[in-house]
């Protein structure tokens, strides 16, 4: 069984400026087309709501920036579609199907598709 530890989700006391200015980049880039920051926070808005998910992708770009700035090289993008995960992601919605029928007691024998 896995213990899980609940994070408080309060922001700390700063520069209310720049925390205004991180929201507003945040809301940006979540629509912006086909980037990181978009499809992070459409997972995160299933999951928390739109407040904290604009929150959390704002602590994104902010820790961004900094290892921009520390490493003193530009920005890369991670991958939206890496096969790797994908073929993970795939695996755990089959896994997760067959669980939900074979509760419904039925017996299920997979073919993939030529």
């Amino acid at each position: 069984m896995r213990v899980v530890v609940k994070k408080s989700t309060r922001t700390i006391h700063g520069n209310k400026h720049l925390q205004t200015t991180l929201t507003q980049s945040a809301w940006g880039a979540t629509r912006k087309k086909e980037d990181y920051f978009k499809q992070k926070y459409h997972k995160l808005l299933v999951r928390k709501g739109a407040k904290k998910a604009i929150v959390a992708i704002s602590h994104k770009l902010i820790i961004a920036a900094y290892q921009e700035l520390n490493k003193k090289e530009a920005y890369k993008t991670p991958l939206l579609n890496d096969k790797k995960h994908e073929e993970k992601r795939k695996q755990k919605e089959i896994q997760k199907n067959m669980t939900a029928l074979s509760k419904l007691e039925f017996t299920v024998r997979l073919t993939p598709v030529s």
